[in-house]
């Protein structure tokens, strides 16, 4: 198993171990894809997972830049259209560390805004 399909299989335990109801998992569009599409109460979130095996190129989350942000709010947008009315959401991420052989989860709540 590749280490994304492996951060996003612990990420989506760790997430309902946290409360959150998985809706979709790699929901793909012609934009892009989002890992995990999940409601935690009344709020949709648009969750990204990032894990790596070393911090030599920085933290997981890091890895969010702005271009990867904006592709994000750009499927969510398409996701969100199928509602008659806008839930709320927000963008979280998932960061995942596994360089001491035991993951080390972050939850980033309200990473990013659009």
């Amino acid at each position: 198993m590749k280490l994304g399909e492996k951060g996003e299989e612990l990420a989506r335990k760790f997430l309902k171990k946290k409360g959150y109801k998985l809706i979709e998992q790699n929901y793909k569009t012609p934009l892009g894809e989002i890992d995990i599409i999940a409601k935690d109460k009344d709020t949709v979130v648009f969750i990204e997972v990032k894990a790596r095996e070393s911090l030599a190129y920085g933290l997981p989350f890091e890895a969010v830049n702005s271009a990867k942000r904006r592709k994000i709010a750009n499927v969510a947008l398409l996701y969100l259209k199928r509602f008659k009315e806008m839930p709320p959401c927000r963008f979280d991420v998932v960061s995942i560390n596994h360089e001491n052989d035991k993951p080390q989860f972050e939850l980033i709540k309200d990473a990013f805004e659009v």
